[in-house]
């Protein structure tokens, strides 16, 4: 390579200090984020409801550890048969597989639990605080009654959310009669007579799901989540990924509305398509082990584009090949 070719090679800086920076996402409506939403809290709804669904007088969906009797509509499985839930982990993990290979990261976009708590969670910031430029501006500003008000807000309803996902969790073991029914008075305040196993429990989903969803969020899926690093592994050619028309949008720019400068392409500068993504990445750089395929940042170039009236596109479903 020559050096007047590495020099038009951008070349970026990495931040060595290890600061987390907050990723601050603009919620975006279009095709695929109706898909998105009805699908996750869809999810939520069946993870919250089924701990109390009843077949033939139990829980339909019981773990009963302490008693190694696991019920689940109506079948009952024995710690020697779990020879089954192997073979169902095994299929499903293959299933997501295969799914991968040819649907891309659908998963993490559309069912992840760690991407639809981060997005309830997002939306409590967005309905406390108020949208990207807002809780922008709201962390930069200094410390004020208002802004400890707000921000202890969102942290209590982050907890409680918290809570109520480590007691569903719990509830599929233990049974949601005795997580919801066993409480005793201390005086005039109610309080769960549970056993240290159950606290312990407790704890561990509360904390997780407070540090997931409410600090880690976009981390989890770059720096820790497995399944990202394996998609490099069961891509090819023919995969589908959301993707940028390098070809259609470069030189990128601004311009006025209504004009097309025969030097540029169709990419105005906005900025919409990283102000969208959850995990704060530039979906024009390329493909990256970073993006969960939540095409939002497909919606969000599909309104620009019609805003400017050039054709949708510019960022889409589409296969390398």
């Amino acid at each position: 390579m020559s050096e007047s070719q590495s020099n038009k090679i951008p070349i970026k800086q990495i931040d060595l200090d290890a600061t987390k920076q907050r990723v601050h996402t603009r919620f975006v409506t279009g095709f695929y984020q109706n898909i998105r939403v009805a699908s996750m809290y869809f999810f939520l709804a069946l993870f919250l409801l089924l701990p109390w669904l009843r077949y033939d007088g139990r829980q339909a969906i019981w773990f009963d550890v302490p008693s190694q009797h696991y019920y689940i509509f109506g079948m009952t499985f024995l710690t020697q048969d779990f020879y089954f839930i192997a073979a169902f982990a095994l299929i499903a993990a293959f299933t997501l597989f295969m799914v991968t290979v040819f649907a891309g990261r659908v998963w993490c976009g559309y069912a992840c639990p760690q991407t639809i708590w981060t997005h309830l969670y997002q939306h409590i910031e967005k309905w406390v605080i108020g949208d990207r430029n807002k809780r922008i501006k709201f962390d930069k500003a200094p410390m004020s009654p208002t802004k400890v008000f707000k921000r202890s807000l969102v942290y209590l309803i982050w907890f409680i959310l918290s809570v109520i996902t480590a007691a569903t969790f719990v509830s599929y073991v233990a049974g949601t009669e005795y997580i919801f029914g066993s409480w005793q008075m201390l005086g005039f305040i109610p309080f769960p007579d549970w056993p240290t196993w159950i606290w312990v429990s407790m704890f561990i989903f509360t904390f997780a799901t407070y540090a997931n969803a409410g600090y880690m969020r976009e981390q989890m899926c770059i720096q820790i989540c497995p399944y990202g690093r394996f998609q490099s592994v069961m891509f090819d050619k023919d995969t589908l990924i959301v993707s940028y028309d390098y070809e259609r949008g470069e030189p990128r720019g601004p311009r006025k509305k209504g004009t097309n400068p025969d030097h540029l392409g169709d990419c105005i500068e906005c900025t919409m398509c990283v102000q969208v993504c959850p995990t704060g990445i530039d979906i024009r750089d390329g493909l990256q082990v970073a993006c969960i395929q939540c095409a939002a940042c497909v919606d969000a170039c599909n309104e620009i584009m019609d805003k400017v009236g050039y054709p949708r596109g510019l960022i889409r479903y589409t296969t390398e090949r």
